[in-house]
């Protein structure tokens, strides 16, 4: 199907068999089908497309289902996109992404591509499948900044790029810039992990500060999927395999969230609740109120999560190391913006599909 193509819907809905829950199955081409990384919304603000990666061509193009009538419509037709980089516009216009050595945005309604930056003969990303490996990028909630880290040489550099004029900036260059994330509401701050040794880092957007609210000091520590507390300054980031905890960025105060082993895990839009997914042992996707009360599991996934390494202590202390973890075999759980479904990834079927558990639907305990 070229660029612009559309095909009729592959939606059907069936109930969690352990759960009860109403499962709404987005994907069903024999393909690895997967929604962006799960601090990176795949709907707009408005809810008009769910945009996911598809390999059904043959290599990852970007897709999106309309929801006003199911249809799943082309948006790319090209051969070098790094699948975990794209980034939905809140405003619903475009989507952004890294090919090759570039940085570009598709207009989801003409399909025009645009270059936005070229980042000439940079390599662009770590290697791997993991952390900053995976070339992830970030919108500013205005849609006016897209923070994309480029790994050139023995450097990683920090380029924020405005949207609207045009120009690319760098606010940093670094050892390691991964999974950079801009404050929901705050346009001029940004989250980026750092080395896998001592992860939390935030910068102003034109680089005039930087600094690391959270100093990983026990070698036992394992820091991992950071992500910001909405109507808060917080990050909250998962001390694997012993819960959560929840760092504020300007006074560097620290507070436990839940004991719970959470591993993808992000709040909802409002900041009340929590998704996450689950591994070693996987017991579903689950909600978590970080009042005290029991975590609740949602549904069931059954995906693979691949990456052995989750099953024992921190493996990073004495430098990188080679891992097997393809990514669109974890659920990695992401809240729609009206809160009322979680978007995941399952290849429990032997082909990684996109599903939505809709949380007005009764879950067991």
């Amino acid at each position: 199907m070229p660029k612009g193509g559309v095909s009729a819907s592959e939606a059907r809905t069936f109930r969690d068999p352990d759960t009860g829950a109403r499962i709404r199955q987005v994907t069903d081409h024999p393909s690895i089908h997967h929604h962006p990384f799960f601090f990176v919304p795949c709907f707009d603000d408005a809810m008009q497309r769910l945009v996911f990666i598809s390999h059904r061509t043959g290599s990852a193009q970007i897709f999106a289902e309309s929801r006003a009538d199911g249809r799943l419509v082309q948006l790319t037709d090209r051969d070098d996109i790094a699948e975990w980089s794209i980034h939905p516009s809140h405003d619903g216009r475009h989507v952004y992404f890294v090919a090759g050595s570039g940085a570009w945005r598709v207009d989801t309604a003409t399909f025009a591509e645009e270059r936005l930056a070229d980042f000439g003969d940079a390599e662009m990303r770590e290697r791997g499948m993991v952390g900053a490996a995976m070339g992830t990028t970030a919108l500013s909630h205005d849609d006016r900044h897209w923070a994309v880290p480029v790994r050139s040489g023995g450097v990683s550099r920090f380029h924020v790029i405005d949207t609207a004029r045009g120009g690319s900036t760098v606010i940093l260059e670094a050892p390691s810039i991964g999974h950079p994330q801009f404050h929901p509401s705050d346009a001029g701050l940004l989250f980026y992990a750092g080395p896998l040794t001592n992860r939390i880092w935030c910068v102003a957007r034109d680089g005039t500060r930087h600094w690391n609210p959270y100093p990983r000091t026990d070698r036992t520590q394992w820091i991992t999927h950071e992500t910001w507390i909405p109507g808060t300054r917080e990050l909250a980031f998962v001390d694997w395999p012993r819960g959560m905890q929840a760092v504020d960025v300007d006074s560097g105060r620290v507070r436990a969230l839940t004991a719970f082993p959470a591993w993808h895990a992000i709040f909802d839009p409002a900041g009340r609740r929590i998704v996450c997914d689950t591994t070693f042992p996987d017991r579903g996707i689950h909600l978590i109120a970080p009042d005290g009360a029991a975590p609740r599991v949602l549904c069931q996934p059954r995906a693979s999560n691949a990456g052995d390494h989750w099953g024992g202590p921190f493996p990073y202390n004495d430098g990188p190391r080679e891992v097997y973890a393809p990514q669109h075999t974890h659920p990695h759980p992401r809240f729609s913006p009206d809160g009322t479904r979680v978007v995941y990834t399952s290849d429990a079927s032997g082909h990684a599909q996109v599903f939505e558990c809709l949380l007005d639907a009764p879950a067991a305990s």
